[in-house]
């Protein structure tokens, strides 16, 4: 189901689909073991709040206020700024997405010529949601209970099951990133069967390169 995979000889690009909770970062860190790349958006959207363009132009729309202490942008005060208000966060994400999908363009590109580099694994929450998707050759669904998934999320990242949900309806529904998976990891048990489920997928997707 979902998009046809890369073909035999290309080496795949490998995009996390999944609910908030699921694991996907989990996956990520297994398959990054094994030998994969990683493509992290959140750790690229926060290394472009040093960039002074985008800091500029963060400061001219929200102002100082989103700044900590220390001068540097605060990513929970423009979450706070933007979530739940549609014109922010549009603005925020005209400013970030083509920034963000440039670097992902670049360090794809720079890991599938490194031959030590098995695969790329792209883990980016909105994936479908933009058109970052369009960089990936396989997609992978991490499937978790409501429940399992709202407790990560209150012991990872504090937020409450409110937060959680709210979180959840911001993104493409369930039955869409499934859909779009022709593969699907259950994070539902424990590590060690999560690693089994994982590296069965690794050898799947990158023995066809050879």
């Amino acid at each position: 189901m979902g998009q046809r995979s890369a073909a035999k000889g290309v080496k795949p690009v490998i995009g996390l689909l999944g609910g908030v909770g699921a694991g996907k970062s989990t996956v990520a860190a297994e398959l990054v073991a094994l030998g994969c790349g990683l493509i992290d958006a959140d750790a690229i959207g926060h290394e472009l709040l040093t960039d002074p363009e985008v800091r500029a132009e963060l400061l001219r729309r929200w102002g100082q206020d989103i700044c900590g202490a220390d001068g540097a942008v605060d990513r929970a005060a423009v979450a706070d700024r933007v979530f739940g208000r549609p014109e922010e966060l549009a603005a925020l994400n005209a400013l970030m997405h083509p920034r963000m999908r440039k670097r992902m363009v670049e360090r794809i590109e720079r890991m599938r010529s490194d031959p030590s580099v098995k695969a790329v694994v792209v883990d980016a929450a909105l994936l479908l949601e933009t058109d970052w998707h369009q960089l990936c050759t396989d997609f992978v669904f991490v499937q978790a209970g409501d429940d399992q998934r709202a407790e990560r999320a209150r012991t990872s990242r504090g937020w409450s099951r409110a937060q959680w949900q709210a979180r959840e309806k911001s993104q493409k529904a369930l039955d869409i990133k499934a859909g779009k998976a022709e593969y699907v990891v259950d994070n539902r048990s424990c590590l060690s069967r999560l690693r089994e489920q994982v590296r069965t997928l690794f050898h799947q997707l990158v023995d066809r390169v050879d």
